[in-house]
């Protein structure tokens, strides 16, 4: 079966079309992109504007389009932390649903986390053993850790990289004391989280998902995207430091020049390598490998779990 995602995240709205069925591999056939940066269309009391809920309409009913010429005989739309965290989420999701047909879920963090895992536990099998997750987004930051494919732990923090550049670098470039002062902070509020992910026992793989992820490894040394999904890509903390002491010198303009890096992700870059320093220091984790698949597989996954029916979402426990 032909199956459409359609992802509206805080920066883009992605749909990804696979031919699908249960016990085999998600074959990707096509992939659309569109840069948004919903997550910037928010006025001063925290509701997406009518012009960020104008464009959302026009994308969402475009992308639905082309998931119909493609022979896509199911669209499964979900939406993440910018809809999630906006004010008037529910009327811009009537608005949407109204003019497009298209029905936006909205997932919850936790269910991301859960989600995100499962698809990294069907990437590298059972004999990965436990396994961390560090999934970086716009908006949020995922963390999860487990044996099985529903892990054990799943926590969503409000440390997105485009939040954070928000929120702290606004600066270009962001300048070294404000990029220390960010490091301390991100400290602190990884304590908890991370006691309660440790809590659970210690993982035998660390992984990595989100595009960030694939940009910074890519930045230190690691396989383009042109030479396939199984090639192993690593990131080391070591290689990280030293990344984030030359790119947070640089600015977004000539962070866009770099291999790997698109134009609409160069201002959120120093944000994302940092969030990434940061959870691997407070984990321990010295390496970590980067999963080609991530919510969007977890989503296809679960679909055919239930056999192209049921509840899509993990239940909080």
């Amino acid at each position: 079966m032909r199956l459409g995602v359609l992802d509206v995240g805080s920066n883009t709205v992605h749909l990804l079309v696979v031919d699908a069925h249960r016990g085999g591999h998600p074959m990707p056939m096509s992939s659309t992109k569109a840069t948004l940066r919903l997550s910037e269309n928010l006025d001063d009391d925290g509701k997406i504007t009518r012009d960020g809920a104008d464009k959302l309409i026009a994308t969402v009913d475009e992308f639905a389009s082309i998931a119909k010429t493609s022979g896509c005989g199911e669209l499964m739309a979900f939406a993440t932390s910018a809809v999630r965290d906006a004010d008037n989420s529910d009327s811009v999701l009537a608005k949407v649903r109204d003019k497009t047909g298209v029905d936006l879920e909205v997932l919850k963090g936790t269910d991301e986390a859960r989600l995100t895992f499962l698809a990294v536990r069907r990437w590298y099998g059972w004999s990965a053993g436990r396994i961390l997750n560090i999934d970086i987004g716009g908006g949020s930051l995922e963390l999860s850790n487990g044996v099985d494919e529903d892990p054990d732990v799943a926590i969503s923090l409000q440390l997105g990289a485009g939040r954070l550049t928000r929120d702290w670098l606004q600066h270009d470039p962001p300048g070294k004391r404000r990029v220390n002062v960010l490091r301390d902070w991100l400290d602190a509020e990884l304590v908890e989280p991370v006691k309660e992910l440790n809590a659970a026992g210690a993982a035998e793989l660390a992984v990595g998902t989100s595009k960030t992820f694939r940009s910074l490894a890519r930045l230190t040394g690691a396989a383009p995207s042109g030479a396939g999904p199984r090639v192993k890509r690593t990131l080391t903390s070591n290689g990280l430091r030293q990344l984030i002491a030359f790119i947070s010198r640089m600015t977004n303009a000539d962070r866009a020049e770099l291999e790997g890096v698109s134009a609409d992700r160069s201002q959120q870059l120093v944000a994302g390598a940092l969030i990434a320093e940061a959870s691997m220091r407070a984990l321990e984790v010295d390496t970590i490998e980067i999963c080609p698949w991530a919510l969007r597989e977890g989503l296809i996954l679960r679909k055919l779990d239930t056999e192209m029916g049921g509840d899509l979402m993990v239940s909080d426990r």
